[in-house]
């Protein structure tokens, strides 16, 4: 029954004209929406004036075509299921967003969205918030929050859309409540951990994306999208201009080159080091002795980038996302992901007194406040001067005591029975000192000398600093 009248329901028509701008055929397309609005769009041919009146027709009597089966797709609110709709959409904000976002929007209603809520036979306009609650309830039961999210964001941009057209009367996006996002906490590597990765991946294939991602932040796609001619060995500068993305393209896993990043701000030209600069120099003599011994065989697909293989092909993502975290337990390290490079660059600079007004900039966020919810907790030395500059509280009755009392140092006995050894353990190492009674000036002093590339625990380094700074005979456990 709904079928058929699926079939009886009325046609948009959409009628086109050809007209010239700056000696160019330009398309004018105009049609009537079946809630009475009138659409218009133009787009151009690419064709001059002269010659080509037949050809222009031609792509005019097309174009018409393909909008036309485009806005009728949707044309009948009260007979499509939920799941065809989702897939039409698809269709519809294909021409309108980059390839990669595309492929996580198809992955997403292909893979999750349409199989539910077909299974299920629900309609467009009988869709409820509870339905929609019940298919987050369903798919949280093998999947995170974020990728529910993302299901979120999608149905809520599909529902605007038949809103906008008219095929339901308002989006009952309002009324669903999405699951609690999960904010990704990244594990950070120490001085010493970054010292011994880098030698020892050293020859590596993995070599280039550790160093980029550890010094330079870079992203998976900033690493592999990185160019010769985005280095320039004579300023000393490296330029993050392009990148390399695996998406979803028609159900097949494609690879999206482009001379565009993240955002805006993720274009950005960082200085090039000497060792680095040595290590890309090397990387360029062999790929050019590859290409002598390959020759014909060696790939041209990717010529022109850095990150290749012997026989010239680009180095795959999935081989850095899978290969990574395996070469770090396979050498002794401790399990992390690719990405967590980026975060230990981001934690090293923290460390080294980088403020994060400049680490946005080398990280090439879009703004500051990524920088500063990601990365806040680990910026230690402001949390000791705000502390400091509540000075009030020694005109209290408890600070006159407290300076009465001159606890200079924490004896090695009272120092917290913890071993603290990582740089995301230091706040709360820090916090136990301040409890124990140290002052924040000895706290500050101890910090400002402190060497993070050590082994020894924070404990042991704040027992030798106060028994040198007081003359305290000590020894340190080994």
């Amino acid at each position: 029954m709904r079928a058929d009248h699926l079939q009886k329901e009325k046609r948009i028509s959409v009628a086109g004209r050809l007209y010239e701008s700056n000696g160019i055929y330009q398309m004018g397309f105009s049609w009537m929406e079946l809630n009475g609005k009138r659409g218009r769009k133009s787009k151009s041919t690419g064709l001059p004036v002269k010659g080509n009146k037949k050809q222009a027709d031609r792509m005019l009597s097309a174009a018409v075509e393909e909008l036309e089966e485009r806005l009728n797709k949707l044309s009948a609110p009260s007979c499509i299921l939920f799941a065809d709709f989702m897939e039409q959409w698809l269709d519809v904000i294909k021409p309108e967003v980059k390839a990669t976002t595309f492929g996580g929007y198809n992955l997403n209603v292909k893979k999750a969205i349409a199989p539910w809520f077909r299974e299920h036979q629900i309609y467009l306009q009988d869709l409820t918030a509870d339905d929609i609650e019940d298919f987050y309830a369903e798919q949280l039961k093998q999947k995170k929050g974020n990728t529910i999210h993302r299901y979120h964001a999608n149905i809520s941009k599909a529902l605007k859309y038949a809103v906008r057209k008219g095929l339901i009367p308002y989006s009952v996006m309002g009324e669903v409540q999405p699951p609690k996002k999960e904010r990704y906490v990244g594990k950070f590597l120490k001085q010493s951990e970054a010292i011994e990765l880098f030698n020892a991946v050293k020859g590596h294939m993995l070599e280039l994306g550790v160093i980029m991602g550890a010094f330079y932040g870079l992203r998976r796609g900033e690493i592999l999208g990185l160019r010769w001619e985005a280095i320039d060995f004579e300023a000393n500068t490296i330029s993050i201009e392009h990148t390399v993305t695996p998406a979803n393209v028609d159900g097949k896993t494609v690879l999206i080159k482009e001379y565009t990043t993240k955002t805006e701000a993720s274009q950005r030209t960082l200085p090039l080091m000497p060792l680095f600069r040595a290590k890309l120099l090397e990387i360029q003599e062999q790929q050019q002795q590859y290409r002598k011994l390959c020759g014909r065989s060696y790939s041209k697909v990717h010529e022109g980038y850095v990150y290749t293989d012997p026989a010239g092909d680009l180095v795959k993502p999935d081989y850095l996302s899978k290969a990574f975290p395996k070469f770090m337990v396979e050498n002794g390290f401790r399990k992390i992901k690719l990405h967590d490079l980026r975060h230990s660059c981001a934690s090293l600079l923290l460390a080294n007194g980088v403020s994060l007004k400049q680490i946005q900039e080398w990280l090439g966020h879009k703004n500051f406040s990524i920088t500063a919810d990601t990365y806040a907790h680990l910026e230690f030395d402001s949390k000791i001067s705000t502390a400091q500059a509540m000075t009030w509280i020694d005109k209290t009755s408890m600070g006159q005591e407290h300076k009465a009392a001159e606890p200079v140092y924490v004896p090695a006995t009272e120092l917290p029975k913890s071993d603290f050894y990582k740089i995301q353990d230091l706040p709360e190492f820090l916090n136990s000192l301040f409890v124990g009674g140290v002052s924040p000036d000895l706290v500050q002093a101890w910090l400002r000398q402190m060497d993070f590339t050590t082994t020894k625990s924070y404990a042991n380094c704040f027992k030798d600093f106060t028994a040198q700074l007081f003359q305290i005979p000590t020894s340190v456990p080994s």
